[in-house]
């Protein structure tokens, strides 16, 4: 599993990390002489330029999560109009494959209303199954007539379906597309280095100084900003089935 579908524990786990590495570099500190003065102007070079390539590091990982996101959105969204339409061109074919069709997308989409919201790894597995026995006999209900009679009107059926079935495929990578774990290794390191070099560089901050506390507690809400959003399922901030919900409660009533 994956430690960055669990914000709350990577959060921790970060925090803990990063102190430790500040009380690394006090360690240090204490056992060796204070810098002098011309060292310690280079050290505050190093340190600020430590600190600003953590801060872009972040940045550029908290717009990749952000892109993500909206992606996951989109494609929400894209799905939902794809199924409405196929609902609407189910008139396109003879009466008993219409019927049969808009059942089948009734069923269909409150899959994948169910796809979005639930967090049950064992539940999603059987959702995964379901969509993919709803998506054979869906495209079987729209070429079993396209291939009795093929017309221009059939094919744009079959069109409609190709795209109701891209959709879902689309949807599916877009939840994949993760940021990588080595730009996570990397903002680690990174943010390690510059608690080690801020522990090494207080003069007058003790162990029990609440300052050693600011910049770990800040880069650790930042690495569990970027985890709740890049997390499609195990973080707080997700993608809400909106239009697919209100598409499911349309399909219904009628």
């Amino acid at each position: 599993m994956r430690l960055t579908n669990n914000p709350l524990l990577m959060f921790s786990l970060t925090f803990l990390l990063l102190w430790l590495s500040e009380l690394i570099g006090m360690f240090f500190r204490l056992r060796r002489r204070d810098l002098e003065e011309r060292a310690r102007e280079d050290f505050g070079v190093v340190l600020a330029a430590t600190l600003t390539l953590l801060g872009l590091i972040v940045g550029f990982s908290f717009s990749m999560a952000i892109d993500r996101f909206d992606q996951r959105k989109n494609y929400e969204e894209a799905e939902a109009n794809a199924i409405g339409t196929q609902y609407v061109r189910a008139d396109l074919l003879p009466g008993a494959d219409a019927a049969r069709l808009r059942a089948l997308l009734r069923e269909y989409v409150d899959q994948r209303v169910s796809f979005y919201t639930t967090r049950d790894k064992a539940e999603l597995e059987r959702i995964n199954s379901n969509v993919d026995r709803l998506q054979n006999e869906l495209w079987a209900a729209v070429r079993a007539p396209a291939v009795a009679q093929p017309t221009p009107l059939l094919t744009l059926a079959v069109s409609g379906m190709n795209d109701v079935l891209n959709s879902q495929g689309y949807t599916r990578a877009a939840w994949r597309n993760r940021i990588p774990v080595e730009a996570w290794g990397l903002m680690a390191m990174i943010a390690v280095c510059c608690n080690l070099l801020v522990g090494y560089g207080g003069r007058q901050v003790s162990a029990k100084s609440i300052l050693l506390l600011v910049l770990p507690l800040v880069v650790s809400i930042s690495f569990f900003l970027i985890a709740d959003i890049d997390s499609p399922r195990g973080g707080l901030i997700r993608v809400q089935p909106e239009n697919l919900v209100s598409l499911s409660l349309a399909l219904h009533a009628q």
